[in-house]
């Protein structure tokens, strides 16, 4: 079985790259209006996501009711819960750094395409992925915030509360919004064009990736992260995904679900959107100099359930 490494990763990759060796570019004095390009795009993606849900599915999605609970507790309460257990064993300010990238990571919401996508490569219940997977961005916007504020607030003494969700509200919900209540004149040539607003999400996530590391190279944060810091990253990530998919399964065998419905509680529940971590980030943390750090999780996540999940999606579709 031939697997492809997924394009964007290798995108990530070179972007990183790039604010390594040009770092000035992403600097508050450039001649480049990142932060406003930045906040331009990123109330374009969630508009263009507003524009892309569909009534009709979202109110059929709501008799599954059973799946969708357990899909939702599994993204904003057992993901989080697990790495707030660790919390009291962080002892220095890197680790600290460390944890809460990590438990920025547990906090967010489940992605979209790659959620449908995979489970459908896995033969499970599509339109309840659909349901989920765009009922998790809007919940995330709440609850993501509320998860991270008491520890984001020992981190940066100006984190307000009233000012994200003003953020949070100018920047995100009201696009969604605006573009909900238009999905009924444009939702089809939303649909139609979804690749390339796709491709359009992604650039604005690769120039946040740009202005986050870039900060953190110019301001040399990365020198606290050791290769042994990033080994154990990398195992966390893994043995995170591992437990919650493993949790996911037995939670809807125990429930007695469908394999169909199995397949979307597991692939669904363990999912984690690239897309609201890099935009979160920039409304949450906004110029903080370890915001390249903080980005690290969620990447190394994005990268790795995209293989596994791959590999599942294959092996389940066989079985059934």
């Amino acid at each position: 079985m031939k697997f492809k490494i997924d394009g964007f990763v290798l995108f990530i990759i070179a972007v990183i790259g790039i604010a390594y060796i040009f770092p000035h570019w992403g600097m508050a004095d450039s001649k480049i209006p990142i932060d406003t390009i930045s906040a331009i795009g990123i109330s374009l993606i969630f508009f263009f996501y507003g524009l892309k849900l569909s009534p009709n599915k979202l109110k059929a999605g709501l008799k599954n009711w059973k799946l969708h609970l357990l899909v939702q507790l599994s993204t904003f309460m057992i993901f989080p819960i697990i790495v707030l257990a660790f919390y009291p064993f962080m002892q220095t300010e890197d680790q600290q750094t460390l944890w809460l990238a990590f438990f920025f990571l547990a906090a967010l919401p489940s992605t979209v395409s790659s959620s449908v996508v995979m489970v459908s490569m896995a033969k499970g219940n599509i339109p309840s992925a659909i349901f989920n997977a765009s009922i998790s961005g809007i919940i995330g916007i709440m609850i993501t915030p509320l998860w991270l504020g008491p520890f984001v607030t020992n981190a940066m003494t100006d984190f307000d509360f009233t000012e994200i969700y003003g953020k949070l509200i100018l920047q995100i919900i009201l696009p969604v919004v605006i573009g909900f209540l238009l999905q009924r004149f444009f939702g089809d040539l939303a649909q139609k064009y979804s690749k390339r607003l796709s491709l359009f999400d992604k650039l604005i996530i690769l120039l946040i990736i740009y202005k986050s590391f870039a900060g953190s190279f110019e301001g040399d944060i990365f020198s606290a992260v050791s290769l042994i810091d990033m080994l154990v990253l990398f195992l966390a990530v893994l043995a995170l995904f591992y437990i919650v998919f493993y949790l996911t399964g037995l939670v809807a065998r125990k429930f007695k679900f469908s394999p169909e419905d199995q397949i979307t509680a597991q692939f669904c529940g363990t999912k984690k959107s690239l897309v609201h971590g890099t935009v979160f980030s920039k409304i949450l943390f906004g110029n903080m100099a370890s915001l390249g750090i903080i980005l690290l999780p969620i990447m190394i996540f994005h990268a790795t359930q995209i293989f596994i999940l791959s590999i599942i999606a294959g092996t389940r579709a066989r079985q059934l």
